[in-house]
């Protein structure tokens, strides 16, 4: 009687695992989906509007960044086999939980970013005529890229100077901290990017040229990214695969706080204020038209 209740409880449990690993891949590649196509509404609105104005070019030029190093980070991670033996080393030999839809997104991200980061330049697109893109980037920005790159370029030399075997040694300065020096760039580009996008709102009192489907999309991703790295975790019977890997459960909790934000801007806060294509989209438009012939004049 004990054996048998022992199979029954077998059966049951791989059941269980079963059930849970397919969970998780079907909630990977819809998180992955939602994500991805979280990028599509704001350059397809700035094409439709023949306008990017209404979006601050700090957030695709934070998005081109990170989502550049978020692309180094996962696809290391998933395919070096030196990158994931170290993380093994470092972690009491629990593998890494990057998987395969984590390097499409990070990629597609990047792809996207930089049309959208192009729409800056409004001769190529034929949009209306605005500042030159230099001038509506403050040195905040740059100093924050140039911050973000010169600290990678740190960590690679720190390697090659200080670490054991040329960094292949896991226990010295390895390749592995230059990983996670990426990712934790991508992490502190997240939580950054959005501020100036915010205060933009903000000031205008309206959302009018910030798509809000993004923000939809961007949040129903982050949720699932958090749910199946918790199951993904549950499944090693081991936490350190949610403490292992910050940068995947730190940008899900940007991204969702960030969302809940632009949510409440949209929907209460400035609800009705300013509608899509009117002339006055504000007088953002007319301001930043009426500087630059001011200018062309001089």
């Amino acid at each position: 009687m004990a054996a048998e209740e022992l199979v029954i409880t077998n059966i049951r449990t791989t059941g269980t695992m079963w059930l849970l690993k397919a969970l998780s891949q079907f909630l990977g590649w819809i998180y992955t989906l939602s994500w991805s196509a979280s990028f599509y509404p704001q350059p397809w609105m700035n094409f439709r509007r023949k306008s990017a104005i209404g979006t601050t070019p700090a957030f695709p030029i934070f998005n081109v960044l990170g989502f550049a190093c978020y692309s180094i980070s996962t696809t290391l991670q998933y395919t070096s086999s030196l990158i994931r033996s170290q993380y093994r080393d470092r972690h009491n030999g629990v593998p890494n939980t990057v998987t395969g839809n984590d390097v499409a997104f990070a990629i597609h991200a990047l792809f996207l970013s930089v049309i959208t980061l192009s729409q800056f330049w409004s001769r190529l697109w034929g949009f209306e005529k605005r500042m030159p893109f230099f001038k509506l980037v403050g040195c905040g920005v740059w100093g924050l890229v140039t911050g973000a790159i010169v600290t990678i370029a740190s960590f690679v030399l720190l390697v090659l100077l200080k670490g054991r075997d040329r960094g292949k040694d896991s226990t010295g300065w390895a390749w592995i901290d230059v990983v996670n020096t990426v990712g934790y760039v991508k992490l502190l580009v997240t939580v950054v990017k959005y501020v100036p996008q915010a205060w933009k709102n903000y000031e205008r009192k309206s959302t009018v040229g910030w798509s809000i489907y993004q923000i939809l999309l961007d949040v129903l991703g982050g949720i699932l990214s958090i749910a199946q790295l918790v199951i993904d975790s549950s499944l090693q019977s081991d936490w350190s695969g949610i403490t292992g890997n910050p940068i995947k459960l730190g940008l899900g909790q940007v991204s969702i706080f960030f969302d809940i934000l632009f949510m409440v801007q949209h929907y209460i806060l400035y609800r009705g204020k300013g509608k899509e294509g009117e002339d006055e989209d504000s007088g953002e438009s007319r301001a930043l038209l009426g500087n630059y012939e001011e200018a062309d004049t001089k």
